[in-house]
């Protein structure tokens, strides 16, 4: 009977964490949009707990676990991340009092690490050559050798990480923006790119869906992945996708530099590089209305930003 109390005392609180999660703004791009007859709208998904578009997912795959039992306080969240996803569990592990253990790539940006370590989670530091594909390796064998200690979130297979997006992100933009033509967006777990393009086809099968991705194995770009070179997450559907586009990280800090200038913006390269692969969607149609997400701002990339600035 305590323990079930326990368990109801923290999924209350998580059901109130719900008030910080989403309903992001959707602010128009003018500056760097080259074409009167077309408009560029982007969600600044920074504006929520966590400061990326990752609560969304993170949150409720939180709450489908506490829901069926499979998460308490007994047992530890699990997962492999590049780094937002993983504070997103962090700041909601933290305010819940569950305890969160990432596996994330060595090379991580400072300020990540010291989020992650600031809001208590235990980090298990991966190769930083193999990326989150080698995180996620490590994640799958440490839940697998002890299945009683840990609930293996899996945010690259977990369904709950698209449809955070399906019942989120697009109707939040069907609201606000319903003449929207085309959605754009990276490619790194898909969650934001499948859940929403499957919501936003519902709605409208006129809606163009153009998901975008590095143009290179190696790239600059934290967070999105090169899906030829690797481990491609269970929960991509290529289907919802009517094109797709590579951008490269040249392209990303280009426009960094033109956002700071002419739009007031400091992005993330990510953020920059929905942007850049949206203006290249620009060059190729005379009218329309696009919508993208911008997954967070360029707090977390000081020393990126430094150079590129």
């Amino acid at each position: 009977m305590i323990v079930q109390e326990l368990n109801s005392k923290i999924l209350d609180k998580a059901e109130r964490l719900n008030k910080q999660v989403g309903n992001t703004p959707l602010i128009r791009i003018k500056n760097l949009v080259p074409k009167k007859g077309i408009e560029l709208w982007v969600k600044k998904e920074w504006e929520q707990l966590s400061g990326s578009v990752k609560c969304r997912a993170a949150y409720r795959i939180f709450l489908d676990a506490l829901e069926k039992g499979e998460l308490n306080e007994h047992k530890t969240l699990l997962d492999a991340t590049s780094g937002n996803t993983g504070i997103a569990y962090a700041a909601i592990g933290s305010a819940l009092g569950i305890k969160v253990v990432l596996c994330l790539p060595e090379n991580a940006s400072k300020e990540r690490k010291e989020i992650l370590t600031s809001l208590g989670a235990e980090i298990i530091y991966t190769s930083k050559y193999e990326g989150t594909d080698g995180a996620q390796e490590v994640a799958k064998e440490l839940a697998g050798k002890y299945p009683e200690k840990y609930f293996y979130a899996d945010q690259y297979k977990n369904d709950n990480n698209w449809k955070a997006h399906y019942f989120g992100t697009a109707v939040e933009i069907i609201n606000d923006l319903p003449d929207l033509t085309h959605f754009v967006a990276g490619l790194g777990t898909t969650g934001t790119f499948v859940g929403t393009g499957r919501r936003l086809k519902e709605f409208n099968p006129d809606i163009q869906l153009i998901s975008f991705q590095p143009d290179s194995a190696l790239h600059g770009l934290e967070g999105w992945k090169h899906l030829e070179t690797a481990i491609v997450p269970t929960i991509y559907d290529p289907s919802v996708a009517d094109k797709n586009i590579e951008v490269s990280t040249e392209e990303s800090y280009e426009i960094i530099r033109a956002a700071a200038k002419h739009e007031g913006l400091l992005l993330s390269p990510s953020s920059a590089a929905n942007i850049a692969g949206a203006l290249k969607v620009i060059n190729e149609i005379d009218k329309g209305v696009i919508v993208t997400v911008l997954p967070d701002n360029a707090d977390k990339y000081s020393e990126i930003i430094k150079r590129i600035l």
